[in-house]
């Protein structure tokens, strides 16, 4: 069975060259784009890593790939990582691996970034994966209460497999917000972020260079933004 994961992130890191500071993605797909480099690192290509979670920063670190914090560049060449849907206007949501915060960080400090997916994460309208809002742990249950009031749906606090909150590397709380498909997403995350405790929303807008999509039938597209661009003014 083709894992398509492992070559959409494979192809990603064809465009890493040496000398590069590589931002560091979170989750099952990302996972595949840091052991990669690590590989390149250990034949010998020159590049340095910044980790959106621990967890990536820990496997990076095993990898062998030399690390910083995002403070201590002035700005990241390329970041790669995941999402849980991408429309067709390459807006996407992420944050299913409750790294969505320093995700976003990172992403925006990178010149490029590009994200890999599997097929099934290609979608018309995003929103049928459950949008993550991360928040403040105090009065979370009043955030919330605002969350559904403006959404119209329930707000799902997101819990460890032992029943307590998931709290995330900037020691935050996690709710997941089943709202259907999302129509405008920009004015969506405007008045989310305006709620007090909200940190930050898993809404990803223009922030993806590209796209790399790995198929089941072993072949992988790159669909960029500049491609899109053309494709509008034509």
């Amino acid at each position: 069975m083709i894992n398509m994961k492992k070559i959409a992130a494979e192809k990603a890191c064809e465009y890493v060259e040496n000398g590069m500071i590589v931002g560091l993605g979170t989750g099952s797909t990302a996972y595949y784009a840091t052991c990669r480099l690590g590989e390149l690192v250990q034949q010998g290509m020159g590049l340095t890593g910044v980790a959106t979670s621990k967890d990536t920063e820990k496997l990076a670190m095993e990898m062998g790939i030399p690390m910083k914090s995002l403070d201590e560049v002035k700005q990241i060449d390329l970041t790669i990582d995941g999402a849980d849907e991408v429309d067709d206007g390459l807006n996407g949501i992420k944050g299913g691996g409750g790294a969505l915060l320093r995700e976003k960080l990172v992403a925006s400090f990178s010149r490029q970034t590009s994200w890999i997916i599997d097929e099934s994460k290609l979608v018309a309208e995003i929103g049928q994966f459950p949008l993550p809002v991360e928040v403040v742990p105090f009065g979370h249950l009043q955030t919330a209460t605002m969350l559904e009031k403006l959404t119209g749906e329930p707000a799902d606090l997101r819990l460890r497999g032992d029943g307590e909150p998931f709290v995330t590397d900037n020691q935050h709380f996690i709710y997941d917000l089943s709202i259907g498909r999302i129509q405008e997403p920009k004015r969506l995350h405007a008045a989310l972020v305006e709620l007090p405790g909200v940190v930050e929303t898993g809404l990803f807008i223009d922030m993806a260079d590209r796209v790399i999509v790995g198929r089941a039938d072993g072949t992988v597209d790159v669909i960029s933004r500049q491609d899109l661009s053309y494709n509008r003014r034509k």
